[in-house]
C-alpha cells in the first residue's frame, strides 16, 4: 500500500466499522459487533503508527484531495486531508487511545444490554476526531469539531434512563455550543478578511496582512481590537468550550455520568484535546495577535490552578481524575500563549497515555467494588486488585512529573518556557504552574491512599466481592503503560520535540524568532526547573501524613476551615451562579414564551382554533339531525321550494 492508501485507511476504517455496526444493529450479534468496530480501530492505530514513522524520518508535509466538498459561486472548498507532524502525532495518539478504549469496552461494558450501539459511537466519535485533526480548511475543521461534540452528547447520556447522564449530556452540548458560537464567528471573520478558509492560503494571507497594516482593527462594543487579536480571539473562545477551560469547564466533570471508557477517549486523548490542536494549528495566526496570546496565557494558568484546587477535595475517583485534566488543558493552553506550541502539543501526548491509564485503571477500580466511586467507601484493596494497583502508580508518576516518566518531560518544559518568556504573563503563569504542580501531586496521592491503602471502609459484603479486572480489562493497558513510562524520554531524547520549532515539527508549527521560548527554555537557571521537583515531592510527603500517617488531619482541617473546604467542594459555585445568572432566567423566559406565544397565540391560532371552529360547526349541524322523519321531509319540501323559486327567478329575470 501507499502512504496516501494508508492513510485514507487510518481515517475511514473507523467510520465503515460504525457504520455497519450501527446500520445492522439487529442483525448482528454482540461479539460481532464488538469485532466489527475494535478490528478497524487495532488496524487504524497500527497505519497512523506507519504514518508517523514516514513523516518524522521524511520531513513529510502534503495534502490528499479527496473530492470536491462545497462550491457556492467562487467559493470552493475541497475535502483534502492534510499531512505533516502535528497531523501525525495526534494521528497516533487519537486511534491508539481509542483502540485501547475499544478493547478495554468488550470487557468493561460486557453486562449492558446496549453494547453494540456503545461501540458504534465510540468508532463514530474516533471517526470524527480524525477528521478534525487532518483537516486541511476550516469548515472541515468545524464539521469534525461539531461531530466530536455531537457523539459526546450520546456517549455522556449513553445511560439515557438516568436523569444525572440526560442532564450532563445536555450540558455537555449547550456548554460547548456558547463556545462554538464563537468559533463559528471567527471562521466567519477569517473569511470576511481574507477570502479564503483553506489554511495555507489563510495563514499566507495573514501573515501579509499582519506585515503590511500592523494597525488594523474593527471597533467592537465601542472599542478599537485589532484585527488578528479579535479573529483569535473568536477561535479561542471555541477552543475553551471544547478544552474546558475557566468559564466553560463546568461541562467537564458532570461528563463523568458516561461510562468510564468514555472518560478516558473524551478527557485523554479526544475531544478535551482538540482546543490545543486547534490553537496549535492555528499559530501562523496568534503568533500575530499578542493580546490573544495573552488572553489564552492567563486562561490556561488560571484553569490550571482552578481545576488543580477543586481537585483537592473531591471524593468520586473519576471527578478527580476529570479535574486533573481540566488543570493539565491549562497547562497545554498557557504554553500556547507563551509561543511553546511544541511542548503544548508534546504535553497533549503524554498526557493521553498517563491519563486515559488513569480513567481506565479507574474503571478497573469500580469493576472491583461492584460500582463504586466514593472514595470515601474504598481503601484497603492494593492486595485484591495488585495489577490495578500497579497501573494507578504509574499513571500517578506520570502526571505528577517525577524524574523519567512522561509528564516530567512534558510538564517541566511547559513551566521553563512559561519563565523563559519573560513576560508578566509568563512569570504568573510559571507560579500558578508550579502551585498547581504541589495541588497535583497532593490529589494524585489522596487518590492512590484512599483507594488502595488504609483500612477498608466498605461494607463487608462490598470487601467480600473484590476482585480483579479480567484479562480482556488489563491487557489494553500495557500501551498506555508503556507510553506513560517512555513516551516522554523518547519524545524529548529521539524525536527532539522540544529543542526547537524546525528540529521536529517542520512547517506545522510557525514561531517569531521574537517569541522561541523553547530555545530560550533550555538556558533558565536552575532552580527553574528543580522547583517543580521539590513541590511535588512535597505534595506527595504532605498526603502521605494526611492520609496514612494522620487520616484525622483533613477532618479537622476541614472543619477548621469549613468555609474554603464547601468553596472548593462546591467547585468555587461557578454551577450555583450560572444557575442563578443564566439558567433560571432562560427557563423562566421559555415559560414565558411557552404561556404566551406557544399556547396563546400558536396552538390559539393554529391547530386549536382550527379544532375550535370545528367544533362549533359540529355542533350546530349536528343540531339538524333530530332522528324525526318528518323533520326530514319539511327539510326536503323547503329544499325543493328553493330550487323552483331560483328557477323561476332565473327564467323570468
Amino acid at each position: 500500500m501507499s502512504l496516501n492508501e494508508i492513510i485514507i485507511a487510518c481515517i475511514f476504517l473507523p467510520l465503515i466499522g460504525a457504520l455497519i455496526s450501527g446500520l445492522l444493529v439487529r442483525n448482528l450479534s454482540d461479539r460481532a459487533a464488538q469485532l466489527i468496530t475494535c478490528a478497524p480501530l487495532v488496524i487504524s492505530a497500527f497505519c497512523a503508527w506507519i504514518i508517523f514513522a514516514n513523516v518524522i524520518s521524511h520531513d513529510i508535509s502534503t495534502t490528499i484531495t479527496l473530492l470536491p466538498w462545497i462550491q457556492s459561486g467562487d467559493f470552493a472548498v475541497n475535502w483534502a486531508l492534510k499531512l505533516d507532524a502535528l497531523t501525525a502525532i495526534m494521528l497516533t495518539l487519537v486511534t491508539t487511545v481509542s483502540a485501547v478504549v475499544h478493547v478495554y469496552s468488550v470487557g468493561y461494558m460486557s453486562h449492558d444490554d446496549h453494547k453494540q450501539r456503545f461501540m458504534c459511537y465510540l468508532s463514530l466519535f474516533t471517526f470524527c476526531m480524525l477528521m478534525l485533526v487532518t483537516a486541511d480548511n476550516f469548515i472541515q475543521l468545524f464539521f469534525g469539531w461539531e461531530g466530536v461534540g455531537l457523539c459526546s452528547y450520546l456517549l455522556i447520556g449513553f445511560w439515557f434512563k438516568k436523569p444525572e447522564a440526560n442532564a450532563a449530556a445536555m450540558k455537555a452540548f449547550i456548554v460547548n455550543r456558547v463556545g462554538d458560537f464563537g468559533f463559528a464567528l471567527g471562521i466567519a471573520a477569517l473569511f470576511f478578511t481574507f477570502g479564503t478558509v483553506g489554511f495555507a492560503d489563510t495563514f499566507a494571507a495573514a501573515k501579509a496582512f499582519a506585515t503590511e497594516t500592523p494597525d488594523a482593527s474593527w471597533v467592537v462594543l465601542g472599542l478599537s481590537i485589532p484585527v488578528m487579536d479579535t479573529i483569535c480571539l473568536l477561535l479561542f473562545m471555541g477552543a475553551m468550550g471544547k478544552s474546558a477551560q475557566f468559564l466553560l469547564h463546568t461541562w467537564l466533570p458532570d461528563a463523568m455520568e458516561g461510562p468510564t471508557p468514555v472518560s478516558a477517549l473524551i478527557h485523554a486523548a479526544t475531544m478535551v484535546t482538540a482546543g490545543v490542536f486547534m490553537v496549535a494549528r492555528c499559530s501562523p495566526l496568534f503568533e500575530y495577535a499578542p493580546i490573544a496570546l495573552m488572553v489564552v496565557t492567563y486562561v490556561g494558568a488560571l484553569t490550571a490552578i482552578f481545576a488543580a484546587s477543586v481537585g483537592l477535595v473531591q471524593n468520586d475517583i473519576k471527578r478527580v481524575i476529570a479535574y486533573s485534566t481540566c488543570s493539565q488543558l491549562g497547562y497545554m493552553f498557557f504554553a500556547c500563549g507563551v509561543s511553546a506550541y511544541g511542548a503544548a502539543i508534546f504535553h497533549l501526548f503524554t498526557h493521553g497515555f498517563f491519563k486515559a491509564l488513569l480513567f481506565l485503571g479507574a474503571g478497573s477500580v469500580i469493576h472491583a467494588m461492584s460500582g463504586e466511586q466514593d472514595m470515601r467507601k474504598m481503601g484497603g484493596i492494593w492486595k485484591h486488585i495488585p495489577y490495578t494497583y500497579a497501573f494507578m502508580w504509574i499513571g500517578s508518576l506520570a502526571l505528577a512529573g517525577i524524574p523519567w516518566f512522561a509528564g516530567y518531560f512534558s510538564k517541566d518544559m511547559i513551566l521553563e518556557a512559561a519563565f523563559a518568556a519573560g513576560t508578566t504573563q509568563g512569570y504568573v503563569a510559571y507560579g500558578l504552574g508550579v502551585t498547581a504542580a504541589f495541588m497535583t501531586a497532593f490529589y494524585s496521592w489522596r487518590l492512590l491512599f484512599m483507594t488502595f491503602h488504609g483500612t477498608p471502609r466498605a461494607d463487608k459484603h462490598t470487601m467480600e466481592h473484590v476482585h480483579e479486572s479480567p484479562p480482556i480489562m488489563l491487557m489494553p493497558l500495557v500501551p498506555l503503560v508503556i507510553g506513560a513510562l517512555i513516551a516522554g524520554a523518547v519524545g524529548y531524547y529521539v524525536w527532539d520535540i522540544v529543542a526547537g520549532t524546525k528540529a521536529f515539527w517542520g512547517d506545522a508549527l510557525y514561531v517569531l524568532k521574537a517569541n522561541n521560548t523553547l530555545k530560550a527554555a533550555h538556558h533558565v537557571p536552575e532552580w527553574v526547573p528543580l522547583l517543580p521537583l521539590i513541590v511535588v515531592l512535597s505534595g506527595i510527603a504532605l498526603s502521605y501524613l494526611f492520609y496514612i500517617k494522620r487520616p484525622d488531619l483533613p477532618v479537622k482541617l476541614a472543619a477548621r476551615f469549613n468555609g474554603l473546604y464547601r468553596f472548593l467542594l462546591n467547585k468555587w459555585y461557578f454551577d450555583e451562579l450560572y444557575n442563578f445568572l443564566f439558567i433560571k432566567q432562560s427557563i423562566a423566559f421559555g415559560r414565558s414564551l411557552w404561556k404566551t406565544v406557544d399556547v396563546k397565540i400558536v396552538d390559539g391560532l393554529g391547530p386549536n382554533g382550527v379544532a375550535f371552529v370545528s367544533r362549533v360547526l359540529a355542533k350546530r349541524t349536528g343540531a339538524l339531525q333530530t332522528g324525526y322523519l318528518y323533520h326530514y321531509a319539511f327539510a326536503m319540501l323547503l329544499g325543493l321550494l328553493v330550487l323552483i323559486s331560483w328557477l323561476v327567478y332565473v327564467m323570468l329575470g
